[in-house]
């Protein structure tokens, strides 16, 4: 490996390190200040009562369960505020298939919070998966109040008791902690629990690169029960139906939607692969 290529990617890890640690810190300074921020976001957007549950959703799908994100920004896009439209991405999702939301609410590296998570809830319909690096249990709990149904739990960032802590509190406020690995390794960590989901990210940690073989080589060893989500590097129909085919049945997709120029036609394209796999 060449060094331009070991620079590279000690670059990319040390940038993984500063946004765990900046969320770190960020959540720390909130939480003992005591104050109540705009990243709690208000009680009062909590999911309506008899909401339908996040894994039902995807379940009753039946070969058609895109979860459409919206971010505005990363750390290689830069910011995507006053480019993309949150609200408008969120009704285009909904009224093209998609089987829910992901909102991104990091706000340093990726420009987002727990208030753009309500109102793209709002606008929708649709249950939402909030997108942290979570590192706090209050976290849990800003995501409820800002109405999510599910939550990403990192397992490459906890260890084994840090993830089921947060997995069980995530439970009993009413969310479902989709748990995302990217090795073997982080699959290990969930032996002797059961599951609601588990995701599969196709981007390295110490790369960034993206390979959809990844998840298919992680595949069998994903416990059975457990609704299998591919995310990352998801361009068009025909990697939906690859990863279909080989067991995914819910499918994490991002940029490719939120960089085409026609979103709608996007999503329908996406959709109806699966449908046909």
């Amino acid at each position: 490996m060449t060094g331009d290529r070991l620079g590279a990617m000690a670059e990319i890890a040390d940038i993984l390190r500063r946004i765990v640690d900046q969320r770190r810190s960020r959540v720390d300074e909130i939480v003992a200040s005591g104050l109540d921020t705009s990243d709690r976001g208000p009680a009062t957007s909590a999911r309506p009562a008899g909401e339908e549950p996040f894994v039902e959703r995807i379940r009753s799908a039946d070969g058609r369960a895109v979860i459409a994100e919206i971010k505005m920004g990363s750390p290689r896009l830069g910011s995507l505020v006053g480019s993309v439209d949150p609200e408008r991405q969120a009704r285009i999702y909904a009224e093209n298939g998609a089987v829910a939301i992901s909102v991104v609410v990091e706000p340093d590296f990726f420009f987002g919070s727990y208030e753009l998570l309500t109102r793209c809830r709002q606008v929708s319909g649709l249950p939402v998966l909030a997108k942290d690096f979570v590192v706090h249990p209050v976290q849990l709990e800003w995501a409820r109040r800002a109405g999510a149904a599910a939550v990403l739990l990192i397992a490459a960032l906890l260890s084994q008791r840090e993830l089921f802590d947060l997995a069980d509190q995530a439970r009993q406020l009413g969310l479902v902690p989709l748990v995302e690995c990217h090795s073997l390794a982080d699959l290990r960590q969930l032996a002797g629990r059961e599951w609601e989901m588990i995701g599969v990210n196709n981007r390295d940690l110490s790369t960034f690169e993206v390979d959809l073989r990844h998840s298919m080589e992680l595949l069998p060893r994903m416990p059975e029960e457990s609704v299998k989500v591919a995310e990352s590097g998801i361009r068009n129909g025909a990697d939906v139906g690859q990863l279909a085919v080989a067991g995914f049945e819910a499918f994490l997709v991002g940029e490719s939607l939120l960089m085409a120029e026609d979103p709608a036609s996007k999503l329908r394209e996406l959709v109806a692969s699966e449908a046909s796999a």
